[in-house]
């Protein structure tokens, strides 16, 4: 199964896009917002459990991730 991975700039677009800062994803993805913050500046790589957790918290606000960008569903 292939690992699901986001890029920091679909990152930081669906956080845009949704209104939302590191901190309330971090809490709804149930990881430090500091992992959040550091992976978007390019200075931490996530894990994958991170990447899943982190993208279905996002998708279960609407967020739809497909060929680099992000839009709502």
């Amino acid at each position: 199964m292939p690992t699901k991975k986001i890029s920091r700039e679909q990152l930081r677009d669906a956080l845009a896009l949704i209104g939302m800062k590191h901190e309330e994803l971090a809490e709804a993805a149930r990881v430090s917002p500091a992992a959040i913050a550091e992976f978007e500046r390019g200075e931490r790589v996530l894990h994958e459990r991170t990447f899943v957790a982190v993208i279905e918290a996002l998708e279960a606000r609407g967020v739809e991730f497909s060929d680099g960008g992000v839009k709502m569903r």
